[in-house]
């Protein structure tokens, strides 16, 4: 699968300008290391392209009287007819971030009224432009609860069909999981660090794709920022793969692969694709708001897991095959045989970068990262 995330940085309120500048970065912005040019999208052709929360208004709102010129009918604003367009354009998935305005009527004692209701949403629409899925925000940030609802974890979840080339006119359907930015974090920061409540969902329905759309705070300065420039943020870079800690610490169910139609065995590799579509630079905020500063630092992974065969020795001391341990100080259950797990990376973008993150899954990553075990 080829999948694409869009990290700019979009100016507060400006949605013709932030439309611009996210058409300009998609027609030359992939940088191709080894010939030293940049790509358009047309050219790498993704099956997804994916872009950060509230991507086209800016995020920085403090109030809903600030974002209410910038509210968006469900799935027909302006942040969704760029979708549209750019998916038929491209011909390609398109999954964009954008402030919902949900208009319902009520009848309450024979009379009939609207009721609004207001959502960090994430607009998902596929080659024709039809919407596939509206997932909103669950675990809020506090800037968003000052105007938005907390949306329905059962909305996160979606079965996207990808046509293959390898295979004619059949389609691969893909497990996917949507997400956006404080979802994957403790609900509130009140619940434990290892509830785990977004990667556990993540397992629990077989998902072999996730795409987060993120406008992920660092606490770098401004000068810190500009001297990392084109390098991650790796502090940011290694909090998100905390929070998945149970794909590597349990077993993966689901039986197909994201670039495979036939059945995935028990003894063969297996991965889940995460895709970390951020934001760079900063904004003032609207209403002498606080400054909100980036991370960049846009990733697309995989990680990879394979049961490590045991010894007759061991299993006779571990009892049965493929049972779980007990609890880990982490909260979560080992698996016997242990699990053999790497961290595929095929594209990580600077704090500070504006363009392209691109990952054809069926290249070899460019880099593989091995997980140190712990002591004891």
């Amino acid at each position: 699968m080829k999948i694409a995330t869009l990290q700019f940085a979009p100016k507060l309120g400006d949605v013709e300008g932030n439309i611009r500048r996210a058409n300009e970065l998609l027609q030359h912005g992939k940088l191709i290391e080894s010939r030293g040019t940049a790509t358009g999208i047309d050219v790498l052709r993704p099956d997804i392209l994916v872009l950060p929360e509230l991507a086209l208004t800016g995020y920085n709102f403090p109030s809903l009287e600030a974002i209410k010129p910038y509210l968006e009918p469900t799935g027909t604003g302006p942040s969704a007819n760029w979708a549209r367009d750019v998916a038929k354009r491209y011909q390609c998935k398109v999954c964009v971030g954008y402030p919902e305005l949900e208009t319902a009527a009520t009848i309450s004692d024979g009379a009939s009224s609207e009721q609004e209701k207001c959502y960090n949403s994430l607009l998902v629409v596929d080659e024709t432009g039809e919407i596939l899925a509206n997932y909103r925000k669950t675990f809020l940030y506090y800037t968003d609860e000052t105007w938005a609802e907390e949306g329905d974890a059962a909305r996160s979840f979606q079965v996207l069909c990808f046509a293959s080339p390898d295979r004619g006119a059949t389609a691969s359907k893909v497990a996917t999981s949507f997400g956006i930015c404080m979802d994957i974090n403790p609900y509130q920061f009140k619940a434990p660090f290892t509830a785990w409540e977004f990667a556990n969902r993540v397992l629990d329905s077989k998902t072999q794709l996730v795409v987060l759309s993120m406008a992920w705070l660092t606490l770098l300065s401004r000068e810190e920022l500009d001297m990392l420039a084109d390098k991650p943020d790796l502090d940011t870079f290694n909090y998100w793969i905390q929070r998945f800690i149970p794909l590597i610490r349990r077993k993966m169910n689901h039986n197909s692969d994201i670039d495979g139609a036939g059945a995935v065995d028990s003894d063969q590799d297996k991965r889940i694709i995460l895709v970390f579509a951020n934001r760079a630079g900063e904004e003032e905020g609207a209403e002498g708001a606080n400054l909100a500063r980036y991370a960049g630092t846009s990733a697309i992974i995989a990680v990879n897991q394979r049961a490590q065969p045991l010894s007759s020795e061991e299993k006779a001391s571990a009892g049965a095959e493929n049972t779980p341990n007990g609890p880990a100080e982490d909260g979560t259950k080992e698996e016997t045989p242990p699990l053999d797990v790497k961290i595929h990376c095929w594209n990580l973008m600077g704090a500070a970068s504006e363009g392209i993150c691109f990952a054809d899954t069926q290249e070899d990553p460019r880099m593989i990262f091995e997980l140190v075990k712990r002591a004891g």
